[in-house]
């Protein structure tokens, strides 16, 4: 993928397609993903830090919280004590519904078991290195990994998330086209999956090429809920929401801070979108964003204790 020049804020004008909110929040959901900023963390995160984290970013009353992962504690050991933090998030008072990362059928049969989970996520590449070094599986095998899970979900009453991962080309040679993200997203829509994110796994699409994407994406999947998990650099932050949205998304991924990126990825990580820096830009768009602006203020005090 040829990487553009990025585009200042001043740009932002070229981006058309999103409507005026008139003061409503236009559909916007924003999933919040401690799972991500935690699982590459350098050292462990002790587990009663976690299970007080995530009990207060439940107060907070994002639509999404990705709070974990059933994976191979070898491999993401960090996730290790998913299930255990599970047993202690209190939901009893909070409208967030709970989202839990898995690589293979055993995983997703294992989060399966959990009432308080709603949603699985499954990390599905176009790119065949990507899908190897993420889930020790090409491709092909990961459509039927895909396939496999969806049906998991709907005996179990889940809904499954399939993240297209180098959405936005991958730093590995790997060939990539818009062609490839299309026919892939039509293969997994095809399968009953009604949520799909595509993701920039290594932060590398300008805010041009992300509205170039989804503007193609949006029209072409009218009938499921098309996302973003965009990480990028922190001067990029805003002009690449504005260029998702501009093109008709309203399902943003984020990361209190900006913490975060994928470990597996085999390069300097590139940190997510950051919770603060999108529910402003977002307020400063006119949408109502529908998040405790103490709460957040209070889990973001939190992270800087714990993400040390």
């Amino acid at each position: 993928m040829k990487i553009n020049t990025s585009i200042g804020l001043e740009s932002n004008k070229q981006f058309q397609g999103s409507q005026d909110p008139l003061g409503g929040n236009g559909g916007l959901q924003i999933i919040e993903c401690p799972r991500d900023a935690m699982q590459g963390w350098p050292h462990f995160i002790a587990t009663e830090k976690k299970i007080k984290y995530l009990n207060e970013l439940l107060k907070c009353g994002f639509d999404t919280l990705d709070f974990g992962s059933f994976v191979s504690p070898k491999a993401i050991p960090q996730m290790a004590d998913t299930a255990e933090v599970l047993r202690k998030l209190e939901l009893s008072s909070s409208n967030t519904k709970l989202l839990a990362i898995v690589a293979n059928e055993r995983g997703a049969a294992d989060a399966a078991c959990y009432d308080k989970i709603s949603y699985l996520g499954f990390p599905f590449s176009i790119s065949e290195t990507f899908q190897q070094r993420n889930t020790n599986s090409s491709v092909d095998e990961s459509i039927k990994r895909v396939e496999n899970i969806q049906e998991l979900c709907i005996k179990n009453k889940k809904d499954l998330v399939v993240y297209i991962s180098m959405g936005f080309g991958n730093p590995y040679g790997d060939t990539y086209n818009e062609e490839i993200v299309i026919n892939r997203t039509k293969q997994i829509e095809g399968l009953g999956v009604k949520i799909i994110s595509i993701a920039d796994t290594v932060g590398q699409a300008t805010a041009k090429e992300v509205n170039i994407l989804m503007k193609t994406l949006m029209p072409e999947f009218i009938n499921i809920e098309l996302g973003v998990h965009l990480h990028s650099l922190p001067a990029h932050r805003e002009e690449k929401i504005e260029a998702a949205l501009a093109a008709g998304c309203k399902r943003f991924d984020a990361a209190i801070k900006g913490i975060g990126g994928c470990p597996m990825a085999g390069n300097e990580l590139v940190g997510n979108m950051d919770t603060e820096i999108m529910v402003h830009h977002l307020e400063k768009k006119g949408y109502k964003i529908n998040i405790d602006k103490l709460a957040l203020q209070k889990c973001s005090m939190l992270a800087a204790e714990i993400f040390v």
